[in-house]
């Protein structure tokens, strides 16, 4: 979900001076007055991408975020664009820039960066730490330049034959939030009771992509749909449930689970922050394009804490049954 701040007329033209000017190193963004404006320009002093990161550390304080657009790669894209959100910053400005960073790059043209880079910590922003972010990213996608061309062959038959797989859900008239195809449809055949007993969306975190987690199974209990819940990334699960007790009415009922671990690491920052986010969009999302009533709502850190007794003693409250007063007697009576 988009935050509705858009770029300014000011940060357009400083960013046409950036891709055409290669003796500019980069451009710092913040977010004043509602819009996305220019911070600062820095000039390249050095031939080497790693020789100008100094230039960043006078804006790096550790209690404001800001945003800088880097001039990394000699082939186009030539651009990084990094979110900067200091731990200690307050809770507000961590929420507005962590939601505002794919509007950044989507208003100046996602076209022209290679990648973006999350960082909360000063020293991530510097040789060191781009060095880990490239390791880092030479893991998770160890693909060659041949397997990368073919991959994006595959891709566009995919896309040219249904779609692009991801559409944008209008939630208002400057809001929207990314979702793929197959999450929708998944929300729809369960709020149409068409099969499904259980959907998990997660966030992809490089992306901002809302996605379907793969799963076949179907619970028919609180504590079996638990056991489907990732305990180590956050979630969004939509359970169908039809509990029963003595002397009360069955149900069927559609509960939402909002689960986020408390687990370490930059990422698991960074997910703490997009997910509440994110919240209130997948319950609009759900209800309007997947035809979902929820019944409840539980949110909690690990998903062990949703038991069948909680769900239970909130679908059948307790009925306090009042006794008449009786007027003691009289002594002697």
């Amino acid at each position: 979900m988009q935050s509705g701040i858009l770029a300014s007329e000011e940060l357009v033209s400083k960013f046409g001076q950036l891709l055409s000017d290669d003796s500019q190193f980069g451009l710092l963004v913040t977010i004043s007055s509602e819009s996305l404006t220019p911070l600062a320009t820095l000039s390249r002093s050095s031939s080497d991408f790693n020789g100008n990161l100094d230039q960043l550390k006078p804006y790096l304080k550790p209690d404001e975020p800001i945003y800088a657009l880097l001039r990394r790669y000699d082939t186009v894209p030539h651009l990084v664009a990094v979110t900067y959100v200091p731990d200690t910053a307050k809770v507000r400005q961590k929420m507005l820039f962590a939601s505002t960073r794919l509007t950044l790059v989507r208003e100046l043209g996602s076209e022209h960066f290679r990648e973006t880079i999350f960082a909360t910590t000063a020293q991530e922003l510097t040789p060191g730490g781009f060095e880990k972010h490239d390791a880092h990213a030479k893991q998770d996608a160890p693909l060659t330049e041949e397997e990368r061309s073919l991959g994006e062959v595959k891709r566009a038959e995919a896309e040219a034959g249904s779609g692009t797989g991801v559409r944008d859900i209008h939630l208002s008239s400057n809001m929207s939030m990314p979702v793929q195809n197959d999450a929708v449809e998944a929300l729809r055949q369960l709020g149409q009771g068409g099969g499904r007993v259980i959907v998990m969306l997660k966030i992809n975190s490089q992306s901002e992509v809302v996605e379907l987690v793969p799963d076949s199974s179907k619970p028919t209990s609180i504590s079996e749909a638990v056991k489907a819940i990732s305990t180590s990334e956050p979630r969004f699960t939509f359970f169908r449930y039809r509990p029963s007790r003595p002397d009360s009415e069955d149900k069927d009922v559609l509960l939402f689970f909002y689960t986020n671990p408390a687990t370490g690491g930059t990422k698991a920052v960074k997910d703490r922050m997009i997910y509440p986010l994110q919240k209130r969009a997948i319950l609009v999302m759900a209800e309007k394009e997947g035809g979902c009533a929820i019944e409840k709502k539980f949110e909690v850190e690990d998903p062990s804490e949703i038991t069948e007794e909680t769900v239970l003693d909130e679908l059948f409250p307790k009925v306090e049954t009042k006794t008449a007063f009786r007027r003691p007697k009289r002594p002697g009576r």
